[in-house]
């Protein structure tokens, strides 16, 4: 979803100023106040004059979004989730290309959704890697298409244990010169996180 906004927070009579983000299932602050909130902890939801107004555990919350942003807030926090083709942005339009192991049930429902599967002249990339060596691998492959700044999804095990984990890749994605733009859960057992080229200056 990725959508963003400075602006004022109440948090039960704590006042300060905030970057606020919304992601597709939850509310994070940053600034002076610093909260990570799933949309299924967010209660009584109420649009006001300049902004929103909500509960978390009984306490109360206010953003001072306006009542536009405001409205489209609380739309998408009340509303149902993104299918996972939202989330990865792919359309009945989308060229994709894939690289490894997609067999996960909800990737390939949501890859259903592309126009095609192709190695050539795709709008997105989807990777599933395990390894660190796999995921040189799959930039090795897509390189060309990374540089004309086609976008990359890295789809990878959640939670620890696994021979990859986030930091690795940001790590290594970043050294590359790609920058991580969203991130997304694919299963109860795998995650992805997006990439793009880094924007020149």
């Amino acid at each position: 979803m990725g959508r963003e906004a400075v602006c004022t927070c109440d948090w039960a009579g704590t006042v300060a100023e905030v970057r606020a983000l919304l992601e597709t299932s939850e509310l994070i602050l940053r600034g002076d106040i610093r909260r990570r909130v799933l949309f299924s902890e967010i209660a009584d939801v109420k649009m006001q004059s300049d902004g929103l107004r909500f509960k978390v555990g009984g306490e109360r919350v206010e953003l001072s979004l306006g009542s536009s942003v405001g409205a489209k807030w609380a739309a998408a926090i009340t509303g149902p989730p993104p299918s996972l083709s939202r989330k990865l942005g792919i359309t009945n339009k989308t060229v994709l290309r894939t690289i490894g192991d997609t067999q996960d049930e909800n990737l390939k429902t949501a890859l259903a959704e592309a126009a095609r599967i192709s190695a050539r002249d795709a709008d997105l990339i989807v990777a599933c890697v395990d390894t660190l060596e796999s995921l040189k691998a799959a930039l090795k492959q897509a390189k060309k298409q990374l540089l004309d700044s086609v976008p990359i999804w890295v789809v990878y095990a959640k939670g620890p244990g696994h021979a990859l984990n986030e930091t690795a890749i940001r790590s290594l994605l970043r050294g590359e010169g790609l920058m991580d733009t969203k991130v997304a859960s694919v299963s109860s057992e795998l995650t992805a996180l997006r990439f793009s080229l880094r924007k020149a200056g």
